[in-house]
């Protein structure tokens, strides 16, 4: 019998052609009983390799190819757990003492790891084949049987070349004098013949070459593929023994991917105390401090998890996630528990989470159940940025580097990507490269006729020849596949041993991190315990609005005593006004809030849930809003479902109402119903859907439903799909929401100032997010050079822009520019300053501190030349975008034009000569640059140029909004604006202007795209049908400002028609596209 011991899968990285689910796919239609899967310094295909072979009956062998200090491979096998740590740890050991992207073993590592691990000699590129050819074989090969002992094996392969066929003859004289066993491989680098192709683009795609320039460095011919037991038995005729061999190697080999060795880390405590014990005291008084006093409902429900979390052996992780939160309440730093885990009472108590699951009436079953046989997940938010490192950190040093990392992310090839390689590696011109995957990664492609479209749009006149189709085959078929491991947003784990005997650890591209060779869905499947630390760009917007309210008011916020009944709130969530609100400010949420109408906070948790991809596609958003409204009866599908159904109407909307519809009607116990649940979401939901609906049927026969029924039931669970949204997570996302509107109605410039200074974050860019606060009443200030700090400011009520928004500005330079003018004992300037529009009036109190000496602040800057002489790192590109962004206005004198001219003569040019040229002209020159005097002809911009001129240099503007230029002419042509079209009944003819800040086509949308424009009156709502969209794409994709005609629909919807660019702006303006 052969098995196949030496293949690898697309985890190694441009060095295969097939997945590892292809490879055992492949073997199993071979009948080979099989496979070994040894990738190039990894196991990060190892997972999902095994669990494939386990479901189809192949038996999964893990090993790796380690790389030498020669370049060569070595390939290696683990026998049982003692080897698979061993190959582990040496990967560890390997990874960690280079930097990412170089690593290779010595000797000495090898003999320091090699016990319980097979070693085979490798193919072309192993450590054995270029040794022989140099004639220095034997010597080589007494050392590996020297480290290896019994465990050494010399392998060969044949793929019909002549060169490896005189090693081959050279090896086996070389093991027969050192008495060592052969055996036979096909070193598969895919798993089919017609595989070779995607293997050679990966070949140019490492090398850097066209498949036309590639060469000798692509495969000779394609028979490195996965061949069956009698196709060996030929190519190896005359060495039947070297393929019988390989039985019993596999039959030498015990190792598991079902038992890895991990062992969840025991949580330190005091003597005299358990980790159990300990995790009960904390949960009571957690529970008092929550609840005011322990009911008997309250104990009760806290003893059944508190049992259940012991009979699991699990108090040592809710107790290191609570270490983790109490770090953060020790460091002030702002967290929430969100997830599956707001449905304990334990994980409330503990205050790792903050929604109450007694009163959300939550079900804990979906955390934690018997039959669920896995950890439990726990996500914590953090503010994105320094306070999540910190707390990352904080687990790196209790648990040290090899006992803590984070998971990996697998980045794949997509749609973007896989066009910009596999273009490359056909030769293609690079700006028609950049043209297509722009328009590919906005729209995808679904068929060869879409993508020929594509090439046409963007220059490709190519037609339907063999190039084309075969780019677009290639193209289609390396999407997927892995690119390379990156780094999770924020998952940790960690290890009572060490970690990296149950998986190799290796550096992330970020300093002072390292991940694990496995992804969270790896983890989950070996049932590793997971803890995701996670940035959230509103926890931090929120953190940082809690600081400015307490700097600039006194006032101290405390998130978890938030009114949760504030009428201003719903009202403003009522009228959808919730642009920068969390989770509630996307088009959908702002046309559906109007109708949906939210008066209580457990409306906003379904306000939350329900604009998902679940409800939509189940038409469940029709049914709830009509019943909301009054228009429709609200239908329970039977009486018993009233108690879970109530507080939805009727419709199911969360993973928890599933569960306990479950539960109910058919008597599934917890851990059944959750895996009914686990089902839906699973990839191949049709493979075990079919067992677990029989079941639910046969249960709910037993308690007497009728067939009718039964089909409703099934038809509403099924409907769920894998988009059902936790009720848990979507209370967690609804304090968020609340808070976020909540800070935002009442503290508008604090709000505002957090959102602009952790931008990127939300659905809106800068540009809205400041005419939006403008609406509202809030006044900006001009960037300035001797008021503003890096970060956007607060000054007596009104905001300040930072210098963070100067395009071009480096962060330190900015940085080195508030430190020289503010002074080591100089407080910050945030006095008053006139609110600048168009080419800003100057400060009149900024003059006279420039101009008394006996000023309290006296480190302002006066001149460009006092810039440049304060602040020598400061370059000349910088000078001008500062100029160009009016933050260079000293005084009255100098307007923008005027600052960009002296930005021209401020710092002396680059390079030796151009230098003393310039310093000989000034030495010369009667009046030296700092008095040149300003060319009469320079006028002032006019608010026109100013507001083009912001919108270039820094993507916002504090002026008039740029529509509000044109409306008098487009009064004139009939335009009408936002604020106009919400006045009008359906089916009137409209004709809109505006700028584009939204356009959207959402997965369910059946390719209609949804366009949000703006204006100085507010926002329009468009809907744009397939064929109208493709009758304008280029004016759509294109255009920064349109005009649009179209049908007024309901819920403020405009059904366009007709579409034509307004050209009058040259400048471009930022837009939330297609995310």
């Amino acid at each position: 019998m052969f098995y196949e011991l030496h293949t690898r899968s697309a985890f190694s990285f441009l060095a295969s052609g097939s997945m590892p689910e292809a490879i055992v796919e492949r073997a199993s239609e071979l009948n080979i009983p099989g496979v070994a899967l040894l990738d190039r310094d990894t196991v990060s295909g190892a997972v999902r390799f095994h669990f494939e072979a386990k479901e189809i009956g192949v038996k999964p062998m893990i090993g790796a190819e380690i790389t030498m200090d020669d370049g060569s491979l070595l390939p290696l096998l683990p026998i049982d757990l003692t080897g698979y740590q061993n190959l582990c740890k040496l990967i560890t050991t390997v990874k960690l003492r280079h930097t990412k992207g170089e690593h290779f073993a010595t000797r000495k590592d090898i003999e320091e790891h090699s016990a319980n691990l097979i070693c085979l000699t490798g193919g072309q590129d192993g450590f054995m084949h270029a040794r022989v050819k140099c004639g220095d074989g034997q010597r080589d090969l007494a050392w590996l049987n020297y480290v290896f002992e019994k465990r050494l094996y010399v392998e060969l392969q044949r793929h019909y070349l002549r060169s490896e066929e005189d090693v081959n003859q050279q090896l086996v004289g070389l093991a027969h004098k050192l008495h060592l066993p052969t055996f036979a491989s096909n070193g598969a680098y895919y798993a089919d013949k017609q595989d070779r192709e995607l293997f050679d683009v990966f070949t140019c795609i490492k090398n850097h070459c066209t498949i036309y320039d590639a060469g000798k460095i692509l495969s000779q011919n394609a028979e490195r593929h996965l061949k069956s037991q009698d196709q060996m038995l030929r190519l190896f005729e005359e060495f039947p023994d070297a393929v019988a061999r390989t039985r019993e190697i596999a039959d030498r080999i015990t190792f598991s991917m079902d038992d890895v060795g991990y062992t969840f880390p025991d949580f330190p405590v005091p003597r005299g105390e358990t980790m159990d014990s300990l995790l009960r005291t904390l949960s009571e008084k957690g529970a008092v401090d929550r609840y005011g006093k322990m009911t008997p409902n309250i104990q009760s429900k806290l003893d059944h998890e508190l049992k259940l979390i012991e009979k699991l052996k699990l108090a040592g992780y809710f107790l290191l996630v609570w270490d983790i939160s109490n770090f953060c309440k020790s460091r002030r730093i702002l967290s929430q528990g969100r997830g599956s885990a707001a449905n304990s009472v334990v994980c409330y108590a503990l205050g790792i989470t903050a929604v109450d699951p007694i009163a959300g009436e939550l079900l804990f079953e979906r955390f934690l159940s018997e039959e669920r046989g896995e950890y439990p997940d726990i996500d914590i938010d953090l503010p994105s940025g320094d306070d999540r490192e910190t707390v990352i950190q904080h687990v790196y040093e209790k648990y040290g580097p090899r006992g803590s990392a984070m998971t990996a992310n697998v980045i794949t090839y997509r749609g973007r990507s896989a066009v910009r390689e596999v273009g490359k590696v056909f030769g293609f011109p690079e700006e028609q490269i950049g043209m297509l995957s722009k328009s590919i990664s906005h729209y995808g492609v679904s068929d060869f006729g879409e993508m020929l479209e594509r090439f046409e749009e963007n220059g490709f006149h190519l037609g339907e020849d063999h190039r084309t189709r075969k780019f677009i085959e290639l193209y289609t078929r390396i999407l997927d596949f892995p690119r390379h491991l990156g780094q999770h947003s924020g998952g940790m784990v960690v290890s009572w041993q060490r970690l990296d005997g149950v998986v190799p650890i290796e550096p992330a591209s970020m300093e002072n991190r390292n991940i694990i060779q496995w992804d969270k869905d790896d983890c989950e499947r070996l049932n590793i315990v997971k803890v995701d630390l996670l940035g959230l760009g509103m926890m931090a917007v929120l953190r940082d609005t809690i600081t400015l309210i307490e700097e600039n008011r006194g006032e101290t916020i405390d998130m978890g005593k938030l009114p949760q009944d504030d009428p201003v709130v719903y009202k403003t969530l009522q009228e959808g006004d919730t642009i920068g609100m969390f989770q509630v400010e996307s088009r959908a949420q702002i046309n559906f809030l109007p109708r949906s109408k939210p008066t209580t906070f457990y409306d906003i948790v379904v306000q939350v849930a329900i604009i998902r991809p679940g409800p939509i596609v189940g038409k469940m958003l029709s049914a709830y809003i009509r019943r909301r409204q009054g228009q429709e009866e609200v239908d329970y599908i039977h009486p018993w479902l009233e108690s879970t159904l109530k507080r939805t109407l009727g419709v199911p909307l969360f993973q928890e109402q599933l569960l306990r519809m479950s539960m109910i009607m058919a008597g599934f116990t917890g851990g059944q119903a959750e895996e009914l649940r686990r089902a839906m979401g699973f990839k191949r939901a049709d493979k075990r859907l079919p067992k677990i609906e029989a079941n639910l049927r046969e249960g709910m026969t037993r308690n007497g439903i009728d067939e009718p029924t039964q089909d409703r039931i099934v038809q509403n669970i099924t409907a769920f799909s894998n988009y059902g949204f936790p009720e848990s997570h979507a209370a967690s996302f609804a304090l968020l929401a609340y808070a976020s509107a909540y800070l935002k109605v009442h503290y508008l410039a604090e709000f505002t100032t957090a959102m602009l200074n952790n931008y990127p974050l939300g659905f809106y860019v800068p540009a809205t997010l400041i005419k939006d606060a403008q609406r509202h009443g809030l006044h900006f200030r001009h960037v300035d050079i001797n008021r503003s700090d890096y970060p956007c400011t607060i000054e007596d009520g009104e905001l300040r822009i930072g210098l963070k928004y100067v395009k071009g500005l480096r962060e330190e330079v900015a940085n080195a520019i508030v430190a020289e003018r503010d002074g080591v004992s100089s407080p910050t300037v945030r006095e008053g300053a006139a609110e600048n529009v168009g080419d800003e009036i100057p400060d009149a109190k900024l003059e006279s501190e420039i101009q008394n000496p006996k000023s309290k602040i006296q480190n302002l800057f006066i001149s460009i030349d006092d810039l440049v002489r304060r602040v020598p790192i400061i370059n000349k590109k910088e000078i001008r975008a500062l100029s160009l962004a009016g933050a260079l206005n000293f005084d009255k004198q100098v307007h923008r034009r005027e600052a960009l001219w002296n930005s021209e003569l401020a710092i002396q040019p680059e390079g030796e000569l151009l230098n003393a040229q310039f310093t000989m002209h000034n030495a010369q020159s009667p009046n030296p640059r700092s008095k040149i005097e300003n060319p009469k002809f320079i006028n002032r911009m006019t608010e026109w140029q100013a507001m083009e001129t912001d919108l270039e240099t820094m993507h916002i503007t504090i002026g008039k909004h740029p529509m509000a230029f044109l409306r008098d002419d487009l009064n004139k042509r009939g335009v009408l604006s936002s604020i106009e079209i919400h006045r009008l009944p359906k089916g009137e003819l409209v004709t809109v202007a505006g700028a584009v800040i939204v356009r959207q086509r959402p997965g369910t949308g059946n390719s209609v795209v949804f366009i949000t424009m703006e204006d100085e009156t507010g926002h329009s709502n468009f809907i744009v049908m397939p064929d109208t969209f493709e009758r304008f794409r280029r004016v759509i994709t294109h255009s920064n400002f349109l005009l649009i005609k179209g049908i007024s629909e309901t819920d403020n919807m405009i059904k366009g028609l007709y579409f034509e660019p307004i050209n009058d702006f040259m400048t471009e303006i930022r837009s939330h596209d297609f995310h």
